[in-house]
């Protein structure tokens, strides 16, 4: 794909899901904006590889008996004092519990977007938008401490498990993961247990 994600950096008091529903309602066709280190941003649609690809790893942890591996769903990060951090839609996920009656009233207050405590394991992969899955959401994952980020990288060409998460201090955007495992697509890529080892040859025709 040629076209490049939109990014715009916000300066508001309004809170950034109602701003999302309102750039989507102006929008003349379907968009999924996300929320990442107080910028919005709009994907550039993905092609066939990337979601068949991104569906191809999902349905790998279902074989290995994840029940709770999905896709599509919305997620809510939010600082200490409870405004919103992040709202992001990762390619492809792994929950830690089935949503419960408060995570159901949390999607209702929140406008669609479950809290993000709800997720062990989280992936993407990506576009024309690889700076981002790269940098922002790297460091978002880790600041809100998800164990686990999965990143299959089309513009290097490697697959990545980064795990031990860390924030330093009060700042999310110094936040990293301290462990990579890297390797070539189309090699095998080591998760800690209890997920499988993930098959990345989806992507070598990429």
């Amino acid at each position: 794909m040629s076209a490049e994600p939109i990014m715009e950096k916000i300066m508001t008091e309004q809170d950034p899901i109602d701003l999302l529903i309102a750039i989507e309602e102006a929008s003349v066709a379907p968009i999924r904006p996300e929320y990442v280190e107080g910028t919005v941003i709009v994907p550039p649609q993905p092609n066939n590889q990337h979601n068949a690809g991104a569906f191809r790893l999902a349905v790998q942890f279902f074989t290995a008996g994840l029940d709770l591996a999905g896709m599509g769903n919305g997620y809510r990060g939010a600082h200490q004092d409870g405004s919103t951090m992040a709202l992001v839609i990762p390619d492809f996920y792994v929950l830690r519990r089935e949503p419960t009656e408060l995570d159901e009233a949390y999607r209702k207050a929140h406008k669609g977007w479950y809290p993000i405590d709800m997720v062990a394991l989280v992936g993407e992969v990506t576009s024309t938008n690889h700076a981002v899955d790269t940098g922002a959401k790297l460091g978002t994952y880790a600041a809100v401490g998800i164990p686990v980020y999965i990143l299959i990288d089309r513009h290097t060409k490697t697959a990545h498990c980064y795990t031990d998460p860390v924030l330093p201090g009060d700042d999310p955007t110094e936040a990293y993961y301290k462990t990579d495992e890297k390797v070539n697509l189309g090699d095998p890529l080591p998760l800690p247990a209890p997920y499988p080892t993930l098959d990345t040859a989806p992507f070598l025709d990429d």
